[in-house]
């Protein structure tokens, strides 16, 4: 695409549509190798657990492999990834569901909690152990991960390295598995299904979710009002007759601005629900250790007025 560019020649691409989604596949790069070494390791850790006789909820297994892979190998290994070079609306599609919607879906299928129920003894210390080294704990409290996420579409957009990432293929992979991993990294403590450290209470991860809102809106609205094209004249010079790289660029705006809001919405809404769950099972828990406290105390009280034992004496009053 590099010198196609250079050259000022049209690349010969079609217009972007629907179909083309379906038609221009792109099965041989690291990130299609890691989508199908993820679904294998975790069915194959399913598998363990029902060959033993314990369960593992299906819905865990439809959230990790096809919402969470599912939804990262719909933006890395199809049409969008043809064209995550050539329109900054369609990268900013596949940003969105990288580091936000696949990282939901992937904790929402808690692999952390089925690794350590598969693992033998020695591997799962060693699991143990790296998830509460002082290195995971920096990187997933809450405030550093929020940093993090919010830090690096600001640094990506507007410094010189989203212009690299157009030019190197090897950078531009490592940014779509950084988007991934920071995903990760904040998400998954706030949902809190698998045994992560820094865990806060709902409060405090809705107000994260709230703070997130403000800055996706801010950075949306900014690329839209911006008079200069990311990546500088890189879509400009791929010539391309059926595209304004100006009109585009305020769509890609539009989709970051809007996406962000919608998903934050639904990642509140996701935690509302695991609160109330929560609260529910609080009060069951408080309800069973009560009803066992009256039930030891009727024991007790029967075991004291049992027929043919005196009955002790009612206490002197005045």
């Amino acid at each position: 695409m590099a010198p196609l560019a250079a050259s000022g020649e049209d690349t010969g691409l079609p217009p972007f549509s629907p179909a083309a989604i379906f038609t221009q596949f792109n099965l041989v790069s690291l990130i299609a190798l890691g989508l199908v070494v993820s679904a294998s390791l975790y069915l194959y850790g399913v598998w363990r657990l029902h060959q033993r006789g314990d369960h593992w909820p299906v819905g865990r297994t439809v959230a990790f492999v096809a919402g969470g892979l599912g939804s990262i190998a719909a933006v890395s290994v199809t049409g969008i990834e043809a064209y995550d070079t050539t329109l900054i609306s369609v990268h900013m599609v596949q940003h969105m569901v990288l580091s936000m919607v696949g990282p939901i879906f992937l904790a929402l299928g808690a692999p952390t909690t089925l690794a350590l129920r598969v693992l033998r003894p020695a591997p799962r210390k060693i699991l143990l152990k790296a998830l509460h080294s002082r290195f995971v704990r920096v990187l997933t409290f809450p405030l550093v991960a929020f940093g993090l996420f919010i830090a690096n579409p600001f640094v990506l957009y507007f410094t010189g390295a989203y212009r690299q990432t157009l030019e190197h293929a090897w950078l531009h992979e490592f940014v779509h598995l950084h988007f991934v991993v920071t995903g990760c990294l904040f998400f998954w403590p706030l949902l809190g299904l698998d045994p992560l450290p820094n865990r806060w209470p709902y409060p405090g991860r809705a107000l994260l979710m709230v703070l997130s809102v403000p800055f996706h809106t801010v950075l949306g609205l900014t690329i839209m009002q911006s008079k200069e094209l990311l990546g500088g004249d890189w879509y400009p010079n791929l010539g391309l007759t059926w595209m304004d790289p100006h009109a585009d660029q305020v769509t890609a705006g539009g989709i970051l601005w809007a996406g962000g809001e919608i998903v934050s919405v639904t990642m509140l809404g996701i935690l509302v629900v695991q609160w109330v769950r929560q609260s529910e099972r609080e009060a069951k828990r408080i309800d069973r250790a009560l009803d066992r406290q009256e039930a030891e105390e009727a024991r007790d009280k029967a075991k004291i007025t049992t027929p043919g034992e005196p009955t002790p004496p009612e206490p002197y009053t005045r």
